[in-house]
């Protein structure tokens, strides 16, 4: 039988999502669709043919409908309301982006609603899926580099941008099993503070796995350049380094593997650069999501548990570098200043002309 989606959001990452439930036909049922931008909602109707009732208010439409499965596509401002919204009329699937909120408290709120209603819920961190993403995931855990020791990320874009999406990867490609005991961290500047998905201009931490493992994450304009063709939000490197040699993976298309079995030489690959693939990803998001929801598999890649550790993360992260201390997981009380709040008021915007050109390169 299949199951029966209704979705909210038709902008670009809206297509997206339907892109991977058309393409998986046999699986789901798409029984309604909303937008507050009722002329984008009927145009996206007709670009792919559906023949389904529309809407302009989210809460009709799941009254109406009845959904398994609720994805929403929007801000962050507003996941919180649309869960709150699902758990109402007992939707006990849920798919939405990242970052899964505006702040931790509320990401946690968010987590406890699932959990107390029984929803299983997913956040769109869909590069996982992306072709070089697997190779090195298959790679690392086939034992090709050893044991892992060490995990870097390098992003050019900042922390709510990618770093949401690299640091979950790095859990990932970890096992997905051990968390984050203790982080550490430096940040500055305030003028990305004020953008829709608000960080620090740079952002530089250290995270200790209770395996052993540590994860160090850089994101903002003074991360290592890898490409010196700007391309914002392509400029990125996951490297795994083992006990017999070390692994990469970039957004763009791009992986590489140096281990005791490639012969004293880097051995790399190309794979479509991100614009071919992005519109492909959410067909083997789904299609695990699916497998999930039929109790089929024990959990999908990219479950809210694993999505709100990792936001924890780097919450701490931010908590270490305005403190100047180390920060333990899990975090206890949520009950301080929100973190983006004390950097306004406490960052100041080095006003140099190299380093404005360097981000408004990348944007």
């Amino acid at each position: 039988m299949a199951i029966k989606v209704a979705q909210a959001g038709v902008g670009v990452r809206g297509r997206f999502h339907l892109n991977g439930l058309l393409g998986n036909k046999d699986k789901y049922e798409l029984v309604g669709l909303c937008d507050i931008n009722e002329e984008k909602l009927r145009n996206v109707a007709l670009d792919y043919g559906l023949d389904i009732p529309l809407y302009i208010d989210a809460e009709c439409m799941l009254k109406e409908t009845k959904p398994d499965l609720f994805i929403f596509v929007t801000m962050p401002e507003v996941r919180s309301s649309m869960v709150d919204l699902a758990a109402k009329y007992g939707i006990k699937n849920l798919s939405f982006e990242k970052p899964m909120a505006v702040n931790l408290r509320e990401a946690r709120q968010i987590t406890e609603t699932c959990r107390a209603n029984n929803m299983k819920a997913v956040v769109c961190h869909q590069q996982k899926y992306s072709q070089q993403m697997q190779e090195i995931h298959r790679l690392v855990q086939n034992g090709e580099i050893g044991a892992i020791e060490k995990i870097h990320v390098e992003t050019q874009s900042w922390l709510a941008q990618l770093g949401t999406h690299f640091l979950d990867y790095a859990l990932w490609i970890n096992g997905g099993k051990a968390r984050v005991q203790s982080v550490v961290g430096h940040a500055h500047g305030n003028w990305i503070l004020s953008d829709s998905h608000p960080s620090p201009d740079y952002i530089l931490g250290e995270a200790k796995l209770e395996d052993g493992v540590r994860v160090y994450i850089e994101c903002g304009y003074f991360s290592q350049r890898h490409h010196y063709v700007p391309r914002f939000g392509y400029d990125n490197r996951l490297t795994v380094y083992g006990t017999h040699g070390y692994a990469w993976a970039e957004t763009d298309g791009k992986w590489a593997v140096f281990s005791r079995n490639t012969g004293g030489e880097i051995i790399s690959g190309d794979c479509p650069v991100w614009d071919e693939q992005e519109p492909h990803l959410q067909i083997p998001y789904y299609s695990d999501l699916a497998g999930w929801i039929f109790n089929k598999t024990e959990s999908h890649p990219c479950n809210i548990e694993s999505s709100y550790h990792g936001y924890e993360v780097l919450e701490g992260l931010c908590l270490s570098a305005l403190d100047n201390t180390r920060v333990d997981l899990p975090l206890k009380k949520l009950d301080y200043e929100p973190v983006f709040d004390r950097m306004k008021k406490t960052f100041v915007d080095v006003n140099s002309p190299r380093r404005r050109t360097e981000i408004e390169i990348l944007g």
